[in-house]
């Protein structure tokens, strides 16, 4: 009797140790409406020009326990491209840089998160223009939950990293290559990123 006793304790704490676990560990969709990928490039080495890519979709898995056992993937629509100029958008969709109708899509899937006095680093492969690398994000959040009025929660993530555009073969087909000279290699990226409890 004593023996299933402790056993029916045992069951009971290991039970309640995976509920708890459990709860620890959220799922996050991302909310396309209310989610964007900056861009930033040096045009002719003088000027920056400004752009966009919207309807991002994807998932974090969020471990409150221990954030950096938390994962992320996510896929950008490069038909979305916008940088307020029709012709160029049309430009950047050609076989001149992002050939959008070849490669519609960029992905990202995360590796591995790392915390450092408090600044969170999101390492993991982006696929662009067929080609894959490896790239950092710096972090911020996550913010607080908050319910909206229809009753779901959601929370916000931003990053911003550093891609060098010829790395994935975003090489302009035109007589100048060369990054500086018409548009630059080095593109700043900033995400802001909402995110949908499920």
């Amino acid at each position: 009797m004593q023996a299933l006793r402790k056993s029916a304790i045992f069951t009971t704490l290991l039970t309640l140790t995976t509920v708890v676990a459990s709860a620890q560990v959220s799922k996050w969709q991302i909310d396309p409406a209310h989610s964007e990928a900056d861009f930033t490039v040096r045009h002719m080495g003088i000027s920056n020009v400004h752009g966009r890519f919207g309807n991002i979709n994807g998932a974090l898995t969020l471990d409150e326990k221990d954030i950096t056992k938390s994962s992320a993937n996510a896929i950008v629509d490069i038909t979305t491209v916008d940088t307020g100029v029709a012709q160029r958008d049309q430009d950047l969709k050609s076989p001149n840089f992002f050939d959008s109708a070849k490669y519609p899509q960029m992905t990202f899937v995360s590796k591995s998160l790392s915390s450092s006095n408090g600044q969170l680093q999101l390492t993991g492969d982006l696929t662009m223009h067929g080609v894959t690398k490896t790239v950092t994000l710096a972090l911020e959040g996550p913010s607080k939950e908050q319910a909206d009025p229809w009753g779901k929660t959601r929370r916000a993530f931003s990053g911003t990293t550093t891609i060098h555009r010829q790395d994935f073969g975003l090489a302009w087909s035109g007589n100048l290559k060369s990054g500086d000279a018409v548009v630059g290699d080095d593109v700043k990226v900033e995400l802001d990123i909402e995110l949908v409890k499920q």
